[in-house]
């Protein structure tokens, strides 16, 4: 919940939605609910509960929420205090149970309080979940067997990782953070931050007396002796 819910899910390591086992999305569902409403009570007034940026973002999440409601998914609004936030920019926490692959909620990233909750049979089909989309940039899982994570850890690619908790690899000084393929190129924190903004300029100084005359034309005897021992060397 709370994950999701910094700065009103517009983080770029929100996670975008949740794999549980067969038959516990109703129950995790409503833990999160209460969950999210023990830390908002409320959200019109509330200085802890973010705005959407804009109006124009609003509009878009409502529509991802009203395109799954209408393809048969179950809407969760956790609204705690049953406010109007109408005429705000502030989004309810929404919970969605039952969305598929060809809905938008699940295609694009969401970057709001907006998380849909999917069921699996086995782990293998929770990876395969995973491996099925761009490879995120955060992967979260959440366990005790020692196996199962290191399965996931080895099956999957992301940019990072956090265990039985959301975000923190990001603030890690002593880890790299970054993307992989589609969600990015390279990494900082540290020494990796120095070297992915820094520019290295390579110079190599060709010694006085050198041996790269003997790779010159024309080709011949000398040519095919250095060649051959270049390659019994290698």
């Amino acid at each position: 919940a709370f994950g999701k819910l910094l700065n009103a899910g517009q983080t770029c390591v929100a996670p975008d939605y949740l794999l549980v086992p067969r038959g516990q999305a109703a129950g995790v569902a409503q833990q999160l609910a209460q969950a999210m409403g023990r830390l908002y009570p409320r959200l019109h007034d509330n200085p802890d509960y973010t705005a959407i940026i804009s109006p124009r973002h609003r509009a878009r999440l409502q529509a991802l929420v009203e395109e799954a409601r209408g393809g048969g998914a179950q809407v969760i609004e956790v609204n705690p205090a049953g406010e109007d936030l109408g005429q705000s920019r502030k989004l309810a926490p929404t919970l969605i149970l039952g969305a598929t692959p060809s809905m938008r909620v699940m295609q694009e990233e969401i970057f709001g309080p907006v998380l849909p909750i999917l069921e699996y049979d086995q782990a293998e089909d929770a990876i395969a979940q995973v491996r099925q989309g761009p490879r995120p940039l955060a992967l979260y899982w959440f366990g005790e067997d020692a196996a199962r994570r290191e399965q996931m850890l080895r099956q999957t690619h992301a940019g990072g990782v956090t265990i039985n908790d959301c975000l923190w690899h990001l603030v890690q000084e002593e880890q790299p953070f970054g993307g992989v393929g589609e969600s990015g190129m390279g990494a900082y924190h540290g020494r990796w931050g120095f070297d992915t903004f820094s520019k290295r300029k390579p110079v190599f100084r060709q010694a006085r007396f050198n041996g790269g005359t003997l790779l010159h034309p024309p080709y011949g005897k000398t040519f095919e002796w250095v060649l051959g021992l270049i390659r019994r060397l290698s």
